[in-house]
């Protein structure tokens, strides 16, 4: 039990460090998020804002952020109870409400994915995350981004649901879908209208 409090609190605390913002101000020395849109401290913005190097190390260091915690905690306790699955979302969490930020983070897209990634051997769930978001960006488009995330992790947990045995990862996912699908539907993301045509 020690060690799953310890996974928790680290995950979240992890996933409390907004990398954007560390590369942004270390390689270009400004707020990455100061010019956008969204505000948010994750990936596209690091890229689109502080251009290949800052958005490479953003995107890596969001993996690794939920990858490690996750992937730590299973190598030690090798639980499959519900404890993974609190530890699995603890990351993801903690990129949406940061501490460290005054608990105004980014959406945990790429967090997420390090998460999902840190059950390695077993990658089924990264996996269907990814052919969501790759299905809903090139055969059944939506736009824009903000409803084609919330489709991709509404899909993602019904396949999960679906396919994965493991209830504690299906918490998991359930608790991480929720997360973020909290963060979009509480931005100011949504105001564009939806639109939806096949290929």
């Amino acid at each position: 039990m020690t060690r799953f409090y310890f996974y928790l609190l680290a995950g979240y605390l992890s996933g409390s460090v907004l990398y954007a913002h560390i590369w942004g101000r270390f390689l270009c020395r400004k707020d990455v998020t100061a010019g956008t849109r969204d505000k948010n401290p994750g990936t596209a913005n690091a890229f689109m804002e502080g251009g290949f190097w800052c958005g490479i190390l953003t995107l890596l260091c969001d993996l690794a952020k939920g990858f490690v915690p996750v992937w730590l905690f299973l190598r030690q306790t090798d639980s499959t109870d519900f404890a993974l699955a609190f530890v699995l979302a603890a990351p993801v969490i903690g990129h949406i409400f940061p501490l460290f930020h005054h608990f105004r983070g980014g959406k945990g897209i790429a967090t997420s994915f390090g998460c999902l990634l840190g059950l390695y051997p077993s990658l089924a769930c990264a996996l269907i995350l990814a052919g969501c978001f790759i299905v809903f960006s090139t055969v059944l488009v939506i736009s824009p981004h903000y409803y084609r995330t919330l489709a991709a992790y509404l899909a993602a947990l019904i396949i999960t649901f679906l396919t994965v045995k493991i209830s504690a990862i299906r918490l998991g996912m359930l608790l991480i879908s929720g997360a973020v699908s909290c963060k979009l539907l509480t931005c100011d993301e949504k105001n564009e209208r939806l639109k939806v045509k096949l290929l």
